[in-house]
C-alpha cells in the first residue's frame, strides 16, 4: 500500500518534520540525499524535492553548497511551558505508526517533562522473553504475548510513571494503550491513583490514516512490525480507525494535511497553562 497522488510530498514533509521537531534529527544534521530519501519512501525524486521545498520554506531545512540539505540550526522552537503545580501525566496512545512517540518527544522537548516510551523501556526485555518462551520478536498477537508478556510490559511502564510522579516529576507516557484506552474502568482507576499521589491526568489519542501509518511503519523497519506489514490489509481491517477513548481526551490528527504535531502540542500545552 502506498500514499498516492499529491499527498506523497506532504506525507514525506510531515514525517521529516516530525523527526526534526521530536529531536530524532538534530539541528545541523545532514539529511540523506534526495535519491536515498526517494528509495526510503518508495517514490521518484520529484515528491522528495517538493517535500524539501516545503520544509525549507518553513525554516526547518536549509541547503548549503557542497554540503547538501541540513536541518536548520533554528529548527526546534520552544513553547511556553505549563505553570508549575501538581505533576501532570499525559498518556499518549495510538495505533502502530500513528506518530505517538514523535508527539510525545515533541511535548517532552517543549516542557522538559520525563519522556517514557513503552518500547524504549521494555523492548529488549520483551524481545528476549518472547524468544525464550518459544515465540518471535514479531509476536504481538499470540497468547504468549497477550497473556504472559504484555501485562508485565505495561506494568513496567506504569511503575516508571508512578516513580516519577512520586518524585514530583511530570510525565509523558507513550504506548499503543489499545486495551487500556478501550475501558472506562482503566481510566477511573488510573485517575484515582494519580489523584491520590497528587497528580493530574491528560489523555491523548493520535489518529492517522492507514496509508500514513504504513509509511511510518515501513520506514522505521522494526522487527515487531513484520507481521503487520506481511498482512497489512487484514491488519487494517481489524482496527477501528474512528476510535475515541471513553474518557475526556484530546484527538491529535497526524495526516499529511493536518496541522504540524508541534502546533498541536503547543495548543495542548497552552490548554494546560490556562
Amino acid at each position: 500500500m502506498d500514499i498516492t497522488g499529491d499527498a506523497k510530498h506532504r506525507q514525506i514533509a510531515r514525517e521529516i518534520r516530525n523527526e526534526i521537531e521530536s529531536g530524532r534529527l538534530r539541528p545541523g544534521q545532514k539529511l540523506p540525499s534526495t535519491r536515498v530519501l526517494a528509495e526510503q519512501f518508495g517514490v521518484s525524486v520529484a515528491p522528495v524535492n517538493d517535500a524539501m521545498a516545503i520544509l525549507e520554506e518553513e525554516g526547518l531545512v536549509v541547503s548549503r553548497p557542497r554540503s547538501g540539505r541540513m536541518v536548520s540550526d533554528n529548527a526546534a522552537p520552544g513553547a511556553p511551558r505549563p505553570r508549575r503545580g501538581r505533576p501532570q501525566v499525559i498518556y499518549v496512545g495510538g495505533y502502530a505508526g500513528s506518530g505517538k512517540t514523535e508527539f510525545g518527544r515533541i511535548l517532552a522537548k517543549m516542557t522538559g517533562w520525563a519522556m517514557l516510551d513503552k518500547d524504549t523501556i521494555t523492548r529488549a526485555v520483551v524481545d528476549t522473553a518472547l524468544v525464550q518462551l518459544g515465540s518471535t520478536v514479531a509476536d504481538r498477537e499470540s497468547p504468549i504475548y497477550m497473556d504472559l508478556v504484555r501485562p508485565a510490559e505495561y506494568e513496567c511502564l506504569a511503575a516508571a510513571v508512578r516513580e516519577n510522579v512520586a518524585c514530583g516529576v511530570s510525565v509523558i507516557a507513550t504506548a499503543p494503550y489499545i486495551k487500556e484506552f478501550g475501558t472506562e474502568a482503566w481510566f477511573r482507576r488510573t485517575a484515582a491513583e494519580l489523584d491520590t499521589m497528587g497528580a493530574d491526568m491528560e489523555v491523548i489519542w493520535i489518529r492517522c490514516q492507514p496509508d500514513s501509518m504504513h509509511s511510518y511503519i515501513t520506514r522505521r523497519g522494526a522487527a515487531r512490525d513484520s507481521g503487520k506489514l506481511a498482512s497489512w490489509n487484514t491488519y487494517i481491517d481489524g482496527l477501528d480507525i474512528t476510535f475515541e477513548p471513553p474518557w475526556t481526551h484530546t484527538i491529535v490528527v497526524n495526516d499529511p494535511d493536518s496541522p504540524p504535531l508541534r502546533e498541536q502540542a503547543q495548543d495542548l500545552i497552552k490548554s494546560l497553562r490556562d
